[in-house]
């Protein structure tokens, strides 16, 4: 199987690389551009094309929102023109006002914001135009390097003992790249080996937590692993903040289908997290990095 993964720096688009250079079943090409041609296509000749996020669209600018609509829309005519399946990673911010319960896929996001709806209309589009499709609606991901990677400026941030703000009034489940990478690749081998159950799902971590709550358990693990390294270092603090004052927003994506469908299951936010400050501290040990077991 052969992907084209778009946004060569994006965090989704190199752990797609590391999870991909650690199989023999999958072939990467990874493109800078966030869009392709029809010609582009034609000369990769791909299996599909992969659109990683935009990890928080409801904190950038209209336009740079609208443009990334309009990449996906140019990758959608495209992968029709030539029969090449797309597949369409989206935040949970599209769910602007967030649900009691459980969102399930089939809830088609209905935001007041301008620049989600936009988005919305080009899932619209893509849903109703082209049957080969995946669209994956993510919880907020986090991964050491790339961009919207997350964990790894909050490491940075905190070892640099800055004053971390996060929000705790709005509950979601992050997502580690790294886990979305495997589920990608295992969806993908699938539907390559004739299952046929194109459409929307829902990927995320366990355990719902606020951004508040995620940043508070990396800065505490953060200092045992610190600690543990003999290494003594003034983190800095989190401190929450509130913007929804009446009641907490939930945005939690029920995960079932996808589990039910491919057999993925999601991966606990917590253990990815340990993970990655395992390998965070690896990177301390080699020639040229900050920690004890190298040289600034």
């Amino acid at each position: 199987m052969k992907l084209l993964i778009l946004d060569a720096g994006h965090c989704l688009s190199l752990a797609l690389a590391r999870e991909a250079g650690r199989r023999l079943d999958t072939r990467l090409v990874i493109e800078a551009a966030s869009w392709v041609s029809p010609e582009r296509l034609d000369q990769i000749a791909p299996d599909a094309v992969i659109v990683p996020p935009l990890s928080s669209p409801l904190s950038l600018a209209p336009a740079e929102v609208t443009a990334h609509a309009g990449a996906v829309e140019a990758c959608l005519d495209a992968c029709l023109s030539r029969d090449v399946a797309l597949v369409w990673c989206v935040s949970d911010q599209l769910y602007e006002a967030g649900y009691n319960e459980p969102i399930d896929e089939h809830l088609v996001p209905e935001p007041r914001d301008a620049s989600l709806r936009r988005l919305v209309q080009t899932g619209d589009r893509i849903r109703a135009e082209y049957h080969r499709h995946l669209i994956v609606r993510l919880g907020p991901l986090f991964a050491l390097e790339g961009s919207h990677a997350w964990l790894g400026q909050l490491i940075d941030s905190l070892v640099a003992g800055d004053s971390v703000r996060a929000a705790e009034d709005v509950i979601f489940c992050p997502t580690s790249a790294d886990a979305v990478a495997l589920a990608l690749i295992g969806m993908l081998q699938q539907l390559g080996c004739g299952v046929r159950t194109w459409g929307a799902y829902h990927l995320a971590g366990t355990e719902p937590v606020s951004a508040f709550g995620f940043t508070s358990v990396v800065r505490t693990q953060l200092a045992t692993h610190l600690e543990g390294r003999g290494e003594a270092l003034t983190l800095g603090e989190v401190k929450a903040l509130n913007h929804h004052h009446d009641a907490k927003l939930h945005r939690v994506l029920n995960c079932r289908r996808v589990l039910e469908v491919f057999g993925v299951h999601q991966k606990p936010w917590r253990l990815e997290v340990e993970r990655m400050l395992d390998a965070w501290c690896l990177t301390r040990d080699e020639p040229g990095a900050d920690g004890q077991g190298g040289t600034a």
